[in-house]
């Protein structure tokens, strides 16, 4: 499980029910073509959640890529199979990359590079890439380390954010110093085609999404996600964020715009039919997740590593604390903007969250 991926709803009811009509998914360097134009390629990750779907979009003389895989040797060994054998003697000509996250940023500036060709990404994504990129080679920031002390961690799980920060920054290939900006609601021609934009947030800052009409396709990125909910955090630079209404309102966003039929082509899993079924169960499991959590709350005053059972299905440990912390505190803080919670600071310096 990586940084990027959620964690089950503990009290999660029976999934909708959704249809999967592309079989099995092509092998590592293969391409699948899903429609008319638009092929379906994976690449391997080194985590639990162990591959990424990407997309090539057949743009006339060349192909546009939609999202790149991690920045990693053996993802470059991947991409030089499929430009040797799915490419059809055509360059990749324009890259799009749905968000900032290391799976789906982490090659743009090598295909960039090799191909001479455009990134193109939503400005938020591009610049937070760049900020966290910046962090490369940096000692922990003393307002981080306080965020999560205060968040009640030991100061053997500080020692580990201390090691371990700045690994963006190696997750990635160095993105292009220019970009071309995309914004919601944008129509991009891609091969005489219209793709609209069609932004979310919550996961990521600005989530680009692709919705093509004529072949009734949604390229949907981290937003929508079949079988795993996408992570909703708050991280240290803004720690009274409120991600998770902003994810709630991309839901029903995405509810609204799309058809209940698109055929959705998403980052991880395969590609599905039921948008519809699958967003409002997306939404019903967070709004049970702050009811369970406000429950616990007024029984008594907790600390942010005290919630956990009422948030996740799994246990957390070490490797999953950042990531339990963020969404935690991203429940926490939704509650505290709905009038719902109150957060005081005890003696100790470690926040305390009580129903209000």
């Amino acid at each position: 499980m990586t940084a990027m991926d959620g964690l089950e709803d503990t009290g999660a009811k029976v999934a909708p029910k959704l249809s999967y009509p592309c079989g099995a998914p092509p092998a590592g360097g293969e391409t699948i073509e899903i429609a008319p134009g638009v092929k379906w390629l994976r690449m391997p990750l080194p985590f639990a959640l162990n591959a990424i779907n990407l997309w090539l979009l057949d743009d006339g003389e060349g192909w546009t890529a939609v999202d790149t895989g991690l920045g990693s040797a053996d993802t470059q060994a991947h991409w030089n199979s499929v430009i040797d054998e799915a490419l059809e003697g055509r360059p990749i000509a324009r890259i799009i990359v749905t968000h900032m996250h290391p799976d789906h940023v982490g090659c743009a500036g090598w295909l960039s590079q090799r191909f001479g060709c455009p990134l193109w990404m939503s400005r938020l994504e591009y610049f937070s890439c760049r900020m966290l990129a910046a962090d490369t080679g940096r000692q922990a920031p003393a307002e981080g380390v306080n965020f999560y002390r205060q968040a009640g961690w030991d100061e053997a799980a500080l020692e580990t954010y201390r090691k371990r920060f700045g690994g963006f920054g190696r997750m990635i290939t160095p993105l292009p110093n220019t970009y071309r900006r995309i914004r919601d609601g944008e129509e991009i021609e891609i091969g005489g085609r219209n793709w609209r934009v069609i932004a979310g947030c919550g996961h990521s800052p600005e989530h680009a999404c692709l919705y093509q009409p004529e072949l009734n396709l949604f390229i949907s990125g981290d937003q929508l996600l079949p079988r795993i909910s996408s992570n909703v955090s708050v991280f240290p630079t803004e720690p009274e964020a409120d991600p998770l209404a902003d994810w709630l309102a991309s839901c029903r966003k995405l509810r609204a715009a799309l058809p209940e039929d698109v055929l959705v082509l998403p980052a991880h899993n395969e590609p599905f039919y039921g948008a519809h079924a699958r967003l409002s169960a997306l939404i019903d499991g967070h709004e049970r997740g702050l009811d369970r959590l406000l429950t616990r709350l007024r029984e008594r005053p907790r600390r942010v590593v005290d919630v956990f059972g009422a948030l996740f299905a799994r246990p957390i440990g070490p490797d999953l604390l950042p990531m339990a912390t963020g969404e935690a505190i991203a429940h926490l803080n939704c509650l505290i903007q709905r009038g719902e919670a109150i957060k005081g600071i005890g003696t100790d310096g470690v926040a305390l969250y009580g129903g209000s």
